[in-house]
């Protein structure tokens, strides 16, 4: 029987901020995290789950099912300014500085996909929901540095909803990561990168 418990990995932490924060870390290890409306039945391959002992978190933010491992960065921010408030300014500020800061590394074809997607020519690499509540708001994203799509397919079961640009596309078919396309630095140098640029955009 599966266990499902609270989300409560380290950036879950910023809703209990007093001002604009950020957290960009990598996960210790595998984890599957469901959306606020999905339900485990539905979005994952039980079977495999539980063969497997994989950790399943249920998260306040909307989206569909993710799996974060060590091969992801995350990367979350939480603004409690009201001028901050759109989800869709959040998603395309956010993702443009992600985006920026990925080129500098040489990887390009770099695209905003979807409502909160990055994709690299149709593939996503991340994908981003968003938590808002009485007094703030809480991006946080998933980054696939190099995590084969493999892992995906068997763990999760075919979205309930999909973007219009997945066209069906099975995990294998869709999903790819930075490595595959030439990423070749440190997971832990982009990791810096990124905090430099959330520091220098954001203030914080």
């Amino acid at each position: 029987m599966l266990n499902t418990s609270e989300y409560n990995l380290p950036d879950i932490e910023l809703l209990n901020k007093k001002s604009n924060q950020f957290l960009i870390w990598i996960p210790d290890k595998v984890y599957i995290v469901l959306g606020a409306s999905n339900h485990a039945d539905d979005a994952l391959n039980m079977e495999n789950v539980l063969k497997d002992r994989i950790p399943v978190l249920k998260r306040p933010s909307g989206g569909q099912t993710v799996i974060l491992t060590p091969n992801n960065i995350i990367i979350a921010a939480v603004f409690v300014d009201k001028k901050t408030t759109h989800p869709k300014d959040v998603f395309e500020q956010i993702n443009k500085l992600i985006i920026s800061t990925i080129e500098k590394t040489g990887i390009r074809n770099l695209s905003l996909m979807g409502i909160s997607d990055i994709a690299i020519s149709g593939k996503k690499i991340l994908g981003s929901a968003i938590y808002r509540s009485k007094d703030a708001l809480l991006y946080h994203a998933v980054l696939n540095l190099g995590e084969p799509s493999v892992t995906f397919e068997r763990y999760l079961k075919h979205p309930s909803k999909e973007p219009d640009y997945r066209k069906g596309r099975s995990h294998t078919e869709f999903v790819t990561s930075l490595k595959e396309k030439g990423y070749t630095r440190s997971y832990h140098q982009l990791e810096n990168e990124l905090s430099l640029s959330f520091e220098r955009t954001f203030g914080i």
